[in-house]
């Protein structure tokens, strides 16, 4: 479902008759977050979440707190809901077996770099995980899950899009109140350049929790070889926007953005007019990691995908951040790669 225009703006008429339903809205979640006692399973519990209908970048969030966690030689797993998969589990995501479909997109990316797990029960989902092994689980969204208890908690907030009107759905992109959401948080991440603020509104009211600044950076191999073409950019992502202004920013020639809701299931017939259109326009098919792993395999060879890093201004808070719920996990020093 593609985001109301007027959540991203002042707040206006629509907003306040959508008041009352979002203060309702607001009032079921704090209900359910306090009837639930959530439980612990024995390993810290990284949550990559957000406050936000959408994406905001919270998967590419969750590749960097890995790679840190790796670097320690912690034996991290993934785990995710597997939002758009017929699954529920827990199963343990097979890329060699498993198509989007089965698991979700993301847990399928993320499973490219460390075990992943999918379950609509997250508390199921982590002690599956930390039977099969780990020491540590990243949670790809799940913030507003009560079940389950975590150590840290992140919070990813778009920097162009911020926090929208700052009100509760459906006034707003909003899940919860704001002062709710940062009173449970550990830290706020904000990719991209803050266009509305949001950093310092995150500030005011939550002084005490840090806020970091990230961006997400191009693969260098793969910009060196799309240097000086021309692109045909599509993306079914929370805002395609982004992914279009990032080719743009690589110095591509695009040639059209075509944007798909987010976790756009694509057909062969759909990618095939795309194709039929790059070619039309001596243009490379260009789109994310994310929506590469959901197009169809026979025509998967035919679409280069872009895949991004998120770097940070201070790597050192995010580390600190880290620290405080990683310092007594025995670590695996034939798995560290920092020499």
């Amino acid at each position: 479902m593609k985001a109301p225009a007027f959540w991203y703006r002042p707040p206006g008429l629509a907003a306040a008759l959508l008041g009352p339903l979002g203060a309702l809205y607001a009032a079921g979640a704090r209900r359910r977050l306090a009837g639930t006692a959530p439980q612990g399973v024995g390993i810290p519990v990284v949550c990559i979440g957000n406050l936000v209908a959408g994406g905001a970048g919270k998967t590419p969030l969750a590749q960097a707190v890995m790679r840190r966690l790796l670097v320690r030689g912690i034996r991290a797993h993934y785990l995710s809901r597997g939002y758009g998969g017929r699954l529920r589990g827990p199963v343990q995501v097979n890329p060699a077996a498993h198509v989007a479909a089965d698991v979700g997109d993301e847990p399928l990316l993320l499973s490219r770099s460390a075990p992943a797990w999918i379950s609509a029960d997250r508390l199921a989902g982590a002690r599956t995980a930390r039977d099969g092994g780990a020491q540590a689980v990243v949670m790809d969204d799940g913030f507003q899950n009560p079940a389950l208890a975590k150590d840290l908690s992140l919070l990813v907030v778009d920097g162009g899009a911020g926090f929208g009107n700052g009100r509760v759905i459906p006034a707003g992109p909003l899940r919860e109140e704001l002062a709710d959401g940062l009173a449970r948080a550990h830290g706020v991440v904000i990719v991209g350049a803050d266009r509305t603020g949001a950093g310092a509104r995150a500030a005011g009211l939550a002084p005490a929790v840090p806020v970091l600044a990230a961006r997400l950076v191009p693969d260098a191999d793969v910009a060196a070889t799309l240097a000086g073409r021309t692109v045909l950019a599509f993306a079914g992502i929370g805002r395609p926007q982004k992914f279009f202004d990032t080719c743009r920013d690589m110095g591509l020639s695009l040639a059209r953005g075509v944007p798909f809701p987010d976790h756009h299931p694509y057909t062969e017939s759909e990618i095939g007019r795309l194709l039929d259109q790059a070619a039309d326009l001596g243009a490379t098919p260009l789109t994310t990691e994310k929506d590469w792993v959901r197009l169809p395999p026979a025509v998967q060879a035919r679409v280069t995908a872009l895949p991004v890093v998120l770097t940070f201004q201070d790597d050192g808070a995010l580390d600190a951040l880290l620290d405080r719920v990683t310092r007594d996990i025995p670590r695996d020093t034939s798995r560290d790669t920092d020499g």
